[in-house]
């Protein structure tokens, strides 16, 4: 009930806003709005991460699909070698990110770039893009760091979290504004618990865990 008055609210304040007559409106032409409508709140949606409890843990910070497994070079928040996780984020997963872990944002820096369609894994060294670096409130976890990466069809991120702030794990920290991709940078000491092809939940599936 309360989606289909947001919806109708919408179709109203677009009819106004072309200045269309309701009456004189065909069901042709408000399907399509309806269906936009429908879609953008379903785009938009934000539901709440069940975050798991335990050390070590570092959660999905994205909602989508694992599609990239191994180690790259970031020396921003990394300081070199770490294991990277991908994750694809289709225009119908949830586009709202999470922190990995619970600590300080020690970087949030944009970069601006190119939008190649976020299906391509090498997207990041062309695409816009801003780079979240974490401090664990965990020693044995160190730092850890994320990539929101523009797409073809997104066009803004909108990163929530700031340099300095505490955050806790699985907390809101950003949003990337349809299809996307986040990479997740890990310690090499960190044990990946995904593999290829699994489907993760934004600040709810375990991604790695850190020995004690």
């Amino acid at each position: 009930m309360g989606m289909a008055l947001v919806i109708l609210g919408l179709l109203a304040f677009v009819l106004k806003l072309t200045g269309t007559d309701p009456r004189q409106t065909s069901l042709a032409m408000v399907t399509p709005l309806i269906l936009f409508s429908a879609f953008t709140l379903y785009f938009f949606r934000d539901p709440n991460a069940k975050v798991p409890a335990g050390a070590g843990l570092i959660v999905a910070p994205a909602h989508g699909k694992v599609d990239v497994i191994d180690e790259t070079i970031e020396p921003q928040v990394m300081g070199g070698g770490c294991r990277r996780v991908s994750i694809f984020l289709s225009v119908v997963d949830v586009h709202v990110q999470q922190a990995p872990v619970a600590g300080k944002v020690t970087l949030v820096k944009h970069t601006p770039g190119q939008f190649l369609n976020a299906m391509r894994t090498d997207c990041a060294e062309h695409n816009e893009n801003v780079l979240l670096g974490f401090e664990s409130s965990e020693p044995k976890c160190g730092p850890i760091g994320m990539r929101l990466i523009a797409g073809l069809i997104a066009r803004r991120i909108v990163p929530w979290a700031a340099v300095g702030e505490t955050v806790a794990k699985g907390e809101r920290v950003s949003l990337i504004q349809f299809g996307s991709r986040v990479d997740l940078y890990l310690p090499m000491a960190a044990e990946v618990a995904v593999k290829l092809g699994d489907r993760v939940v934004g600040g709810e599936t375990i991604m790695a865990r850190v020995p004690a």
